[in-house]
């Protein structure tokens, strides 16, 4: 795939899509603890929907490898993935210090295999970062993915490790410009602070504002030096429709893509943003979410999907198996399949639910000031900025599993996965499916970047936004600390 390229081979819109699908059967056994919104639960339900739809054998299906210790530590310092691989229930009583440094507590909890599911789910997410790389796709997902709270030093908002940041470091290798768009309730502050000075990523966040978590993303905040205008924040009202959002979504990104012409695109697609979630205010459908998923696909871009909020669960589930639907260009009944979690979705058992009657406290004329406001900022860019590339690092190699070489009566067993007790605890009856060559391929993988890290140094001035200056998804130290002073001075003129 050329350098910043985005067009892709698979011809217009509504013509089928090569994608890469990223599950690991075992993310469903996490769990945040009693009474925790997040439920990892909710990824095995969008697993079984797309099984029993039949949309598995239209993609190819890839158990992702798990991060190593050196790819998280591309964004995220030492000391705190130290922390996270250390940290466990049994031992957290003896590192209270530590647990409020990093800010693992009561959004944050410590579970039992903490550490692996971060792997797991960031490994998801740079694996479709690099199948989009190397062209083996046109559109990768994670709907484990999407954690866009986790900061560099401090977990957030029930996020350990940003693997959305670690995904556009890796889409940075070969693309000069990355988009990232957040369509989540939520603010994207993780993901915008890591790329606020920097014109390669341009960060477009649609989000409650006004007393609400993470109370950033305000309008004025538009980026920092040469990063000014790079940053998009899009402040909502409770209540917002599919017809008000999509009269900001589409002009906004229509514009976005004329103007920074990305060479790919992450989409953020927390499901917190639809009618009726447990955390959320707003009135989206299933059909007004996904459309913004329609849209950007529209652009024939390399795409990468990824998951994030969403905690009516049974929802979750109904969105992302239908935006999966989108990204292949697959038409699915809403009467929905017998399968194993086919209860949680009465009394209908339908694919979409409607919105409520909840009032949309968006005026018209605010969203035209929104709009109007946030064109303006665009029109200030000029061009599309060029990066001169010396030399490229190299690709990682992550050797995900195909699931497509499995048996397939056995990959779309209902049976084969695992039976809950209730919404909250699933019961492990997962096996595990490592192979002793996968690890022996990664062993081999790491000790060939450990010989050849000298050969990147091109990239030294390029702050820990851009490409990679080591290895795998990588941020060099010199950029980590230039970055900081950046953040800090931006801290300073802000309280100003």
């Amino acid at each position: 795939m050329e350098s910043g390229g985005n067009s892709l081979p698979s011809g217009p819109d509504g013509v089928k899509r090569k994608v890469s699908y990223f599950y690991d059967p075992e993310v469903g056994n996490y769990y945040y603890g009693q009474g925790h919104p997040m439920k990892p639960h909710r990824i095995r339900m969008t697993h079984a929907l797309l099984a029993h739809y039949g949309l598995l054998q239209h993609m190819q299906v890839l158990k992702p490898t798990a991060a190593k210790d050196r790819d998280l530590c591309k964004f995220h310092a030492d000391d705190y993935v130290a922390f996270l691989r250390g940290i466990t229930p049994e031992t957290q009583q003896d590192q209270l210090r530590q647990l409020k440094r990093f800010n693992v507590g009561e959004d944050c909890p410590v579970f039992d295999g903490l550490y692996s599911f971060c792997q797991t789910y960031a490994g998801g997410s740079v694996g479709g970062a690099l199948k989009l790389n190397h062209g083996v796709c046109d559109i990768a997902v994670n709907w484990a993915g999407g954690l866009h709270h986790a900061k560099k030093c401090e977990a957030s908002g029930f996020c350990y490790v940003n693997d959305i940041v670690l995904a556009i470091l890796e889409l940075l290798k070969i693309h000069e410009r990355v988009l990232y768009v957040d369509i989540d309730i939520h603010h994207g502050d993780g993901v915008e602070e890591a790329f606020y000075t920097t014109d390669r990523v341009m960060t477009v966040s649609f989000h409650k504002f006004g007393d609400y978590f993470p109370g950033t993303g305000d309008i004025r905040d538009t980026g920092y030096g040469k990063g000014k205008y790079y940053s998009l924040n899009v402040p909502l009202d409770d209540g917002i429709d599919d017809e008000s959002y999509q009269s900001l979504f589409k002009p906004i990104m229509g514009k976005v893509m004329e103007i920074f012409r990305p060479g790919a695109v992450v989409l953020q697609c927390g499901a917190d943003s639809l009618s009726g979630d447990r955390l959320g205010c707003f009135n989206l459908s299933i059909k007004g979410h996904a459309e913004c998923v329609r849209y950007m696909r529209s652009f024939n871009v390399p795409l990468l999907l990824l998951g994030g909020g969403g905690y009516t669960i049974r929802n979750v589930a109904r969105c992302w198996c239908y935006e999966t639907s989108v990204a292949l260009g697959i038409e699915l009944d809403d009467k929905m399949p017998q399968h194993e979690y086919y209860e949680y979705f009465g009394p209908d058992y339908t694919l979409h639910v409607a919105p409520s009657n909840m009032e949309n406290k968006n005026s018209r004329h605010l969203l035209d000031e929104i709009r109007a406001k946030l064109l303006d900022n665009l029109s200030r860019l000029q061009h599309a900025p060029s990066v001169p590339f010396q030399e490229r690092p190299p690709d990682a190699e992550l050797q995900e599993r195909d699931e497509n070489q499995d048996d397939r009566d056995e990959r779309w067993d209902p049976d084969s996965d695992m039976e809950v007790d209730d919404d909250s605890k699933p019961r492990r009856r997962v096996k595990s499916e490592r192979v002793e060559a996968e690890h022996k391929d990664a062993e081999s993988y790491h000790k060939h970047l450990d010989s050849g890290r000298d050969f990147l140094t091109p990239f030294k001035e390029i702050a820990c936004s851009k490409v990679s200056a080591v290895d795998s998804m990588a941020v060099d130290e010199p950029c980590i600390k230039e970055e900081q002073d950046n953040l800090k001075e931006l801290s300073d003129h802000r309280s100003r």
